[in-house]
């Protein structure tokens, strides 16, 4: 395996492929455009820099997400044991101190002896084996040349990011700490901010007739539903809100022991708590217009920000009709993985780099592809995302809608979850028992 892989993208994607690569003693070459060349939505120059919120969502093993984690584990995932070890409370979810996250995975990579960080920006495809894990940022003459090797219609979705606050400028004499449903005077992972039914109104009024940066109303199929604007969810309802985001359940204001008409949570950014994320709150207001009208949240009031909300325009391969079961483009030595091949979010894109560095080591290997089973988390992710017959493709998360149904499945919902977790681990055990080749000693 004399060759060196070109890994093109240093986010979540390429950073997780390029270190799979190198602890299987394959040399690559990482290329990462920024500092030179940033994007409209990172901030600094480390590798797998998260952009939009700094949650990896559910730990709970009754959860699709859950399960995802479950099987990266299996398979040895190094950013997500960097994510655990940077990990702040959020109740029941993995989040992580973004700036410890993405200082530990640079450092690894940096100090790979089988990984040399090249900091350009690429135009075109590279020569020999490679992976593009450029993102659904990745420059505008390399989007090109990749959709004219796929022959592919070019598509795209605008995705949003919140605002984060400073601690420090946080009303906590309005503000409660707590976690849903521990009850009055408990505290956890998240402050709420409480909103009665007058608070409310006025927010949701003042939402939908601020200033947006893109002025005009976006279609549903225009904005991935996770990620959708707070004023565009906001625009479809008047109680919408409080059903999504902002719902109150399971939440005691300590202040008079009832529970509020509905709650701003802020989630931890960092381990010191020196800053907190507006969760749901990802917008398309101008930064004016988000002072103006975050600032009538209860507890907000005198809230100083350290980043404003953004929104950008995110792309991605139509990959059912362009790519092949392991995101390959047909008749070349590439291979795409992240965000541009329309598996959406953090986990998701660290898996798809995982599975890339395991299908570019089969290559060179000379053995055959792989191809994980469709009952888990990522092998029905993949299935959707290369399917032929999968229409309007749009970005997805992994859901247990994607899992195949089971023969004899309980109509109680969480003992059907329990029974297609453990369907997934037994058939990905099984798989794994039958491809040793593919897991690291610290793996298996």
């Amino acid at each position: 395996m004399g060759e060196i892989v070109t890994v093109v993208g240093g986010g979540l994607a390429g950073s997780e492929c390029a270190l799979q690569l190198a602890r299987r003693g394959v040399r690559v070459r990482l290329v990462e455009q920024r500092p030179g060349h940033p994007s409209p939505a990172h901030h600094g120059d480390g590798l797998a820099e998260l952009v939009c919120s700094n949650s990896l969502k559910s730990t709970k093993e009754d959860t699709a997400a859950g399960q995802l984690k479950w099987e990266l584990t299996r398979l040895g995932s190094v950013l997500l044991g960097c994510a655990r070890d940077s990990s702040v409370p959020a109740g029941g979810a993995l989040a992580v101190d973004r700036e410890a996250f993405s200082s530990r995975v640079t450092a690894l990579v940096e100090s790979n002896e089988n990984i040399e960080l090249v900091r350009e920006r690429v135009d075109a495809l590279p020569e020999g084996p490679a992976v593009i894990a450029a993102g659904p940022l990745c420059s505008g003459e390399l989007f090109e040349a990749i959709s004219a090797a796929v022959g592919g219609e070019r598509m795209s979705f605008y995705d949003a990011a919140a605002p984060i606050v400073d601690a420090e400028s946080l009303n906590r004499s309005v503000i409660f700490e707590q976690s849903r449903y521990q009850g009055e005077g408990s505290t956890g992972d998240y402050l709420n901010c409480p909103l009665d039914r007058e608070s409310y109104e006025l927010l949701v009024r003042k939402l939908v007739g601020a200033e947006r940066v893109l002025a005009r109303d976006f279609e549903q199929r225009d904005l991935f539903c996770a990620c959708q604007p707070i004023e565009e969810v906001a625009r479809t309802g008047l109680d919408t809100l409080r059903h999504g985001a902002l719902k109150p359940v399971g939440l005691v204001d300590p202040r008079d022991g009832r529970r509020p008409w509905a709650v701003v949570q802020l989630r931890a950014e960092n381990a010191a708590h020196t800053a907190y994320n507006l969760v749901g709150f990802q917008t398309n207001l101008t930064w004016p217009e988000q002072r103006r009208v975050l600032r009538m949240i209860p507890g907000l009031e005198g809230a100083e920000f350290l980043r404003y909300g953004v929104m950008h325009r995110n792309s991605f391969v139509d990959s059912p009709h362009a790519l092949d079961g392991t995101f390959s483009i047909p008749g070349t030595r590439v291979r795409l993985a992240g965000q541009i091949t329309g598996t959406e979010g953090y986990v998701e894109a660290i898996a798809s780099g995982l599975l890339a560095a395991l299908n570019v080591y089969a290559d060179l290997r000379g053995i055959a592809p792989v191809l994980l089973p469709a009952t888990g988390s990522l092998g029905s992710l993949v299935r959707y995302a290369t399917d032929p017959e999968t229409r309007d493709y749009q970005p997805m998360h992994v859901n247990f809608g994607l899992f195949p149904p089971l023969s004899d499945a309980p109509r109680n919902k969480a003992l059907r979850h329990a029974a297609l977790v453990e369907r997934a681990r037994t058939d990905l055990d099984r798989y794994l028992q039958g491809r040793p080749e593919l897991l690291c000693p610290d793996a298996a």
